[in-house]
C-alpha cells in the first residue's frame, strides 16, 4: 500500500544542452583568485600567534572562574558575619 510503484522501463531525464544565442559572442572569462605565496616562516608565525592567543584566552577564563569563586566565598563569609 505504501510502497512506491516504479515504472517498468524508466527513461532518463532529458539532457540539458545549452547553446549560446549569439555564436559571435566570446566565451566568458574565468578569473582566478590571486596566488598567495606562503613560506614556512609565515605558517610558523601564524601557528605561534594562535597558540599564544589561545593561552591568553585560557588564562582569562581561569582568572574569571577564580574571581567568581572568591566572590562567592567572600559573600558567604560576610553573610555569616552579619548574622551574628
Amino acid at each position: 500500500m505504501f510502497l512506491p510503484k516504479y515504472p517498468d522501463n524508466p527513461t532518463p531525464p532529458p539532457a540539458h544542452t545549452h547553446t549560446p544565442t549569439d555564436p559571435a559572442a566570446p566565451a566568458p572569462v574565468r578569473r582566478s583568485l590571486p596566488s598567495i605565496s606562503l613560506d614556512q616562516k609565515t605558517v610558523a608565525a601564524v601557528l605561534v600567534g594562535g597558540v599564544v592567543l589561545t593561552a591568553l584566552l585560557a588564562a582569562v577564563a581561569v582568572t574569571a572562574v577564580s574571581v567568581a569563586v572568591a566572590a562567592v566565598v567572600l559573600r558567604s563569609l560576610l553573610r555569616e558575619h552579619h548574622r551574628r
